[in-house]
């Protein structure tokens, strides 16, 4: 019997849908900024109406619209974001302003629970040159910034904090950026659909008052830092004096920079004092 394909070769290829229809329907499931996705998808579909359909599915299902597209901004870059992994937010580009802005020549840099790898490859992006290392537990995670982090030269290891790092960075990490999990456990269930049903709740979870992952880097990274060298860590306001608290035990000085346009606020503790 001759073969016969699902669609006769006479009928028409679904049209693509105009950008103000695909906004129309991102909007009627509950995307804000439906006209600046819709223009997203289209490019992401490259002119294929078929994947314009499954990418505006996914969205109206509540998948997160860089983990549709595959990609986010950061930085100034395009940083690959796959399922199953964090996805960078804008607010975290305050931390590497601020590691760039205190460390303008650092040489070693770290990304300590990197997720996609998005702030050590926007740091080594703007530093060029420098020895990046970026590490997280979660595989899909590591194997998610080996996309975005091995085009600049830089390595990424899997593991525990800085059990996954390698022995000879040891003293000699000029910034140490940690974007650690910060949300109390019991309030995992309070986050956006987005995050909560999508994202890797290891991502995510920073223990009963959010700052368990905090208090083990910050004991660990007088170690691993150079003279000088600057930990960087991600919080929020109502747990901002126990991140200092945490670094100031683990001897460091430190210091909180806020970004209230953002918002977002880092604490950073610097090995040997005030730069």
């Amino acid at each position: 019997m001759p073969h016969r394909s699902d669609r006769s070769p006479s009928s028409p290829s679904p049209a693509l849908p105009s950008r103000d229809a695909l906004a129309a329907t991102l909007r009627a499931a509950g995307c804000v900024f439906a006209e600046d996705e819709a223009d997203m998808i289209l490019a992401a579909a490259n002119g294929d109406p078929c994947a314009v359909e499954a990418m505006a599915a996914r969205r109206a299902a509540g998948l997160p619209l860089e983990l549709v597209v595959g990609w986010a901004e950061f930085g100034g870059r395009r940083i690959v974001v796959e399922p199953g992994v964090f996805v960078p937010r804008r607010r975290t580009e305050f931390l590497v302003e601020q590691a760039l802005a205190l460390a303008p020549d650092a040489s070693v840099v770290v990304d300590l629970c990197c997720g996609s790898g998005a702030v050590g490859a926007a740091l080594a992006a703007a530093l060029g040159g420098v020895d990046l290392h970026a590490a997280d537990i979660d595989p899909a995670a590591v194997r998610c910034a080996r996309r975005n982090v091995e085009s600049l030269g830089g390595h990424v290891h899997q593991g525990d904090l800085f059990d996954a790092l390698p022995a000879r960075l040891r003293g000699r990490v000029d910034i140490l950026a940690a974007n650690v999990p910060y949300v109390p456990s019991d309030e995992i269930a309070l986050l956006p659909a987005e995050a909560r049903d999508h994202e890797p709740r290891v991502a995510l979870d920073g223990g009963t008052d959010g700052l368990d992952v905090l208090r083990r880097v910050a004991a660990r990274a007088p170690a691993w830092l150079a003279p000088n060298g600057r930990l960087l860590i991600e919080t929020s306001p109502h747990q901002t004096p126990g991140a200092l608290t945490a670094l100031t035990d683990a001897g460091l000085h430190a210091e909180l920079a806020v970004c209230e346009d953002r918002p977002a606020r880092v604490v950073i503790g610097t090995l040997g004092g005030a730069g």
